[in-house]
């Protein structure tokens, strides 16, 4: 398996990340423009370790037809989880405990998601593991913001709020380590398959997902713009200094 307290501590990282945008929303008011700018940079990020990282390691290494299955795989986990979060969301009532975990579930279920990825990555190599890790991470800080707003604006209990944060912690670190030690063993064409599964999910959430969320507030294009490009640009730097 790999290396146990690698893939730990890789597993903080989209935790931290959700845990700085609870913080900043208990600690600020940020105009709705930040926001959305900050999931376009996140959009970005994701963007750039898919095709500056993930498919790079396979195009040269599988038939592109095993690489185009492994891509709608993610696409359909990816609509899979989107509706599932979904339907979640919709179920909320009036405030209180019941929105509070209902929307710790969703968290959960994108953390899980996060792990399993990071998990993944870690067995078929510390640097993918860690730059996977690091994308989920600034993609999660606009998400936590969110929520934690959202729950603040229904009336939720700070108690709860801070309650439903730490518990996610549980659900990352969990699916981190089943992730890993799914892959662990696995020959190099499943693991190169599995790197086409996670490029389908991230990409299509980034774009189904993300980007709209981030067109939302209406941030000025060229804000959007600047954000999405920075993080591109600066995640792949950040990859070429890890590989």
């Amino acid at each position: 398996m790999a290396n146990l307290s690698n893939v730990l501590l890789y597993a903080l990282l989209p935790f931290v990340g959700n845990v700085i945008g609870v913080a900043l929303a208990e600690s600020l008011k940020a105009p709705r423009w930040v926001t959305g700018a900050a999931l376009h940079a996140a959009a970005g990020i994701a963007i750039a370790l898919v095709s500056v990282d993930l498919l790079p390691r396979v195009l040269d290494r599988l038939p592109m037809s095993i690489i185009a299955a492994g891509f709608l795989i993610g696409a359909v986990a990816s609509v899979a989880m989107a509706h599932l979060v979904a339907r979640l969301q919709s179920q909320r009532i009036l405030a209180g405990h019941r929105t509070a975990w209902l929307v710790f579930t969703a968290i959960a279920i994108d953390l899980i998601s996060d792990g399993l990825m990071t998990g993944a990555g870690t067995a078929i190599g510390a640097s993918l593991g860690l730059l996977v890790a690091a994308s989920q991470s600034v993609a999660n800080i606009p998400g936590g913001f969110a929520v934690a707003a959202s729950l603040r604006e229904t009336g939720v209990p700070f108690k709860t709020r801070i309650a439903v944060t730490a518990a996610t912690l549980i659900p990352v670190l969990f699916s981190a380590l089943l992730g890993a030690w799914l892959l662990s063993e696995a020959t190099r064409d499943l693991q190169n398959i599995t790197l086409c599964i996670i490029a389908g999910v991230l990409l299509l959430a980034t774009v189904e997902d993300v980007l709209p969320q981030g067109d939302k507030p209406e941030p000025r294009r060229w804000i959007s713009t600047s954000a999405f490009a920075l993080g591109f640009a600066g995640f792949a730097l950040l990859a070429a200094g890890i590989d």
